[in-house]
């Protein structure tokens, strides 16, 4: 499965309206989980064998980000699909072969 979230504090930045520190706290423990992981400017996706290994690596990152705010935005989008695995990477190559290129 492949689950794919923002985390974020909600009500507390620094003056400039960063929130990078606290993502960045995120984003360690999703690397430091051992799932494959991709990090964009928008989401990090994990690929997980079940649901509970997933939603404790996002359980986990969201208490990263409380201990910096009492207050966390979170937004969450799974793709679920037993028996697939490697899909992470998978996924965008099967885009690149439609569009002719090779990644």
């Amino acid at each position: 499965m492949l689950v794919a979230f923002s985390i974020a504090p909600s009500g507390s930045s620094t003056d400039d309206g960063s929130v990078g520190d606290a993502v960045a706290e995120a984003v360690r423990v999703v690397r430091e989980s051992g799932l494959p992981n991709e990090t964009t400017s928008m989401f990090t996706t994990i690929e997980a064998e079940s649901w509970d290994e997933a939603m404790a690596v996002v359980g986990r990152a969201v208490e990263a980000v409380q201990a910096r705010s009492p207050r966390v935005s979170l937004v969450l989008k799974a793709d679920i699909r037993p028996g697939y695995t490697g899909q992470l990477t998978a996924k965008v190559a099967r885009i690149e072969k439609a569009l002719g290129s090779d990644g």
